[in-house]
């Protein structure tokens, strides 16, 4: 497999498991949703969106990046969030229509990033404003894990709130091979 298509798979997990997350969180209401619950954005919908927040940030940087730059232009409109735990939705329907939104376009860029676009050297600065210069192949991996990081969390909360996820491993999504 190359870069591209295990980034893709990636982008794949990714969406299959929000999809699965948001469908097991509409059957809560808005006050269950919203109730902290002690984790590290509080609340179900503080997690989700903290996921929204951190992943518009880490794709605005990469957008930032000149390979990458064309695929990623549909977040030029997207404000940058102010904070790590900032709401911008606290309305749990828009949030995940954008939810959505962004695995569509994380879907999209991982498949159609230019050849040799993984293995280059990312500039950015931190929430903080300190300096860093990171191979994109590795900050790829940072980004899918504190997805997947966070998205335990609120799968957590969930279960906690007696809302079972279901099937959430990687191994799902793997194609059976044929034998020798």
């Amino acid at each position: 497999m190359t870069e591209q298509s295990h980034f893709a798979l990636l982008a794949d997990y990714n969406r299959w498991m929000n999809r699965k997350l948001y469908a097991a969180a509409a059957t809560l209401d808005a006050d269950a949703l919203a109730q902290d619950r002690g984790a590290f954005f509080g609340s179900i919908l503080g997690t989700l969106n903290h996921l929204v927040v951190a992943d518009t940030i880490w794709l605005k940087r990469f957008a930032s990046h000149p390979a990458h730059v064309r695929t990623l232009r549909a977040l030029a409109e997207v404000p940058l969030p102010n904070a790590l735990d900032a709401v911008p939705f606290p309305d749990f329907a828009a949030l995940r229509t954008h939810r959505e939104w962004l695995d569509a376009l994380i879907v999209d860029w991982t498949r159609t990033a230019p050849e040799g676009g993984w293995n280059q050297v990312l500039s950015y600065g931190n929430t903080r404003g300190v300096p860093f210069r990171k191979r994109m192949d590795l900050l790829m991996l940072h980004f899918f894990n504190h997805q997947t990081h966070h998205r335990g969390q609120a799968t957590t909360l969930l279960s906690q709130a007696d809302v079972d996820v279901g099937e959430t491993d990687l191994r799902a999504l793997l194609p059976d091979e044929a034998e020798d």
